[in-house]
């Protein structure tokens, strides 16, 4: 009796090494794991803020070339009215030419 209770001791004493070295992994595992976890926020985090970088610098090149758009615009409106008023003269400059022919000559009273 006294040795099938040793043999039971024995065998207990082996399951509860067994699982304390289960444990042991499963700590070291579940360390890892957390580290490995830790590491893939911060990751995340970064490339979240390195797309908002890049958001805002997008925002910013698309003002910059809102504005160069304005301005060419603003220089070529002008172009335009000068080139419209430019035309309007050459239109008035060729009527006159047409109607030289019509223009009758003055008698020369011989002065």
């Amino acid at each position: 009796m006294v040795q099938h209770v040793e043999q039971n001791l024995q065998l207990m004493t082996k399951r509860a090494v067994k699982a304390e070295n289960s444990a042991t992994k499963l700590k070291q595992e579940n360390a890892l794991l957390q580290a490995q976890l830790k590491n893939y926020k911060t990751e995340n985090e970064a490339l979240k803020s390195g797309q908002s970088a890049s958001l805002a610098i997008m925002k910013q090149n698309a003002d910059i070339a809102l504005q160069n758009l304005l301005t060419v615009i603003t220089s070529s409106q002008s172009s335009i009215k000068q080139l419209v008023s430019g035309a309007e003269s050459l239109q008035l400059v060729a009527d006159l030419l047409k109607s030289i022919d019509r223009i009758s000559e003055i008698p020369d009273d011989g002065q």
